[in-house]
Formats: structure tokens, sequence, C-alpha cells
């Protein structure tokens, strides 16, 4: 099987990580570098935008 297509583009993600502070270990390790709670935590930032989006 193939990798699963993201959900978020590639660009939103970035942003994320650059809010939340960690796109330097992006940038230098990959997205396998950022530790598992920085990953929920940019999850749960894309779920609270996703939700401010629905309540406009």
């Amino acid at each position: 099987m193939g990798r699963r297509r993201g959900i978020m583009s590639d660009q939103f993600k970035e942003e994320l990580a650059k809010d939340l502070g960690f796109y330097d270990v992006v940038q230098q390790e990959g997205w396998g570098g950022i530790r598992s709670r920085d990953a929920g935590n940019m999850v749960k930032r894309a779920i609270q935008l996703a939700e401010q989006q629905l309540q406009k």
C-alpha cells in the first residue's frame, strides 16, 4: 500500500509548525523529527481553526 495522502496541505502544516514554534525542527529533520506532543498540538490547533471557520 502507498502512503495515505494527508488532509492538511503541506503549506498549512508548515504555518502551524511556525505558529507552534517547531518549524526549525521540521526544516532540519523533516516531519519525522518532531515530538509526538508537537504533532498532537498541531492537530489540536488545526481543529480549533476549523471550528472557528465553521462559526463564521
